[in-house]
């Protein structure tokens, strides 16, 4: 096998940039993502200017590899960061029903009035785009404000968890809809009901049978002494269930998903005794190299060229129903001490997950062409850009008006 130096250049120069980009967004207050997804924009349309070498990188299957296995990483951690006790919880399980129906609704009816030639199965593509809440940046801005183990902010996690199981299972549903409708088929009600009974009976069973299977492969790989055994253990953990995620026709950031959610510290505790750090610290060095790389080449597939008034237009339009869609999770948000405007704003941000439907929406194929257009998939990235940017100080704002007089 040989590797292009080419990629080698492309890797430095795609991480020296992300971090310092992103640097420069955390020192003003805002989340390193967006700096990491600009970095791309940039680099993916220098050809633009005549400089079309990152183009020819981002096509390169290895980096293109990188990309995947990062996206795989990211919603593993976002799994291993989830807590399934939130998850059960009345309140937050209402909260992300509300919170994946009318976005996904508003998303679709959106996407028809201004792509009007476009297929259904591309405005439901879209709509599902809008179905997820980022669990990470949400929970970033309510550690910082000193409020992650408050009322409210247990609805908001709670919530944007269940979101992003719905969102799965929803983007599974639109990917088994839009291959029958490229294979020629008409994909009847009996099999979309079959494709979400699937995804969701994988997450349970993943859940049932994760836990004690994850549990009995680090009590066998406990008796090996080599040092990193815990790191090893817990990637072959993800990367199996990934496969098996894909072997059933799930995306594997499924299964990366539904691993994390089922490795936790019990599990891991007797190798992670014997290691001088735990499996989340271990496991950043890593995600820290390869979540970048998925960040820059989503940014890199904005074609500013195919950026119009009329997708301008539409990346406005998406904006605001992604903003208003999430405040009706406010009306059946309850519970003692829960600050109801809170949790509406705390739903707003699309993010890592928003991001990753939209670039399967640009890998999955309808009539030889992505079911997302550049187009349509630049309105997209926009979208999710400015309800990640806003979130941060509107929540501060929101919860500060929640805290009584003094």
């Amino acid at each position: 096998m040989h590797l292009s130096p080419d990629i080698l250049a492309g890797l430095a120069l795609v991480l020296v940039l992300a971090k310092v980009v992103g640097d420069l967004f955390e020192r003003l207050k805002q989340p390193a993502v967006l700096g990491e997804i600009l970095v791309g924009v940039v680099l993916g349309n220098l050809n633009l200017l005549g400089w079309g070498w990152f183009d020819g990188l981002t096509e390169q299957a290895a980096f293109q590899g990188l990309a995947e296995i990062g996206v795989i990483l990211l919603l593993f951690e976002v799994g291993l960061e989830s807590d399934m006790g939130k998850m059960a919880r009345a309140g937050a399980a209402a909260t992300a029903v509300v919170g994946v129906i009318l976005p996904v609704a508003f998303g679709f009816s959106v996407h028809r009035l201004l792509v009007p030639h476009a297929t259904w199965h591309v405005h439901l593509f879209i709509g599902a785009v809008l179905a997820a809440t980022s669990v990470g940046i949400t929970a970033r801005v309510l550690r910082d404000l000193g409020r992650l183990d408050s009322p409210t902010a247990r609805v908001i996690l709670g919530a944007a968890v269940i979101d992003d199981v719905i969102g799965l299972v929803v983007l599974s549903v639109v990917v088994g809809i839009v291959k029958a409708a490229d294979s020629g088929e008409v994909l009847a009600a009996w099999e979309i009901v079959r494709i979400a009974v699937f995804a969701i009976g994988f997450l349970v069973g993943a859940a049932l049978l994760g836990r004690p299977a994850s549990a009995a492969l680090f009590r066998v790989v406990s008796y090996l002494q080599i040092r990193g055994v815990l790191l090893a253990a817990a990637l072959a953990f993800c990367f199996l269930v990934s496969y098996l995620a894909a072997l059933v026709g799930l995306h594997p950031i499924v299964g990366a998903f539904a691993a994390g959610l089922v490795l936790d510290e019990v599990i891991c505790r007797d190798l992670a005794s014997r290691e001088q750090h735990g499996l989340e610290v271990q496991l950043h060095p890593i995600s820290s190299f390869l979540v970048p790389v998925f960040f820059v080449y989503t940014g890199a597939l904005v074609d500013l060229g195919a950026v119009s008034g009329d997708i301008m237009m539409l990346a406005l339009a998406l904006t605001v129903v992604a903003i208003v869609g999430k405040q009706a999770c406010a009306l059946v948000a309850f519970g003692q001490g829960v600050h109801r405007l809170s949790v509406g704003i705390g739903m707003i941000p699309r993010g890592e997950v928003g991001l990753i439907f939209a670039t399967v929406g640009t890998s999955t194929m309808l009539a030889g062409r992505p079911v997302v257009s550049s187009g349509s998939y630049a309105a997209a990235v926009i979208m999710v850009m400015v309800t990640t940017l806003v979130t941060p100080m509107l929540l501060a704002w929101s919860l500060k008006r929640a805290e009584p007089p003094a």
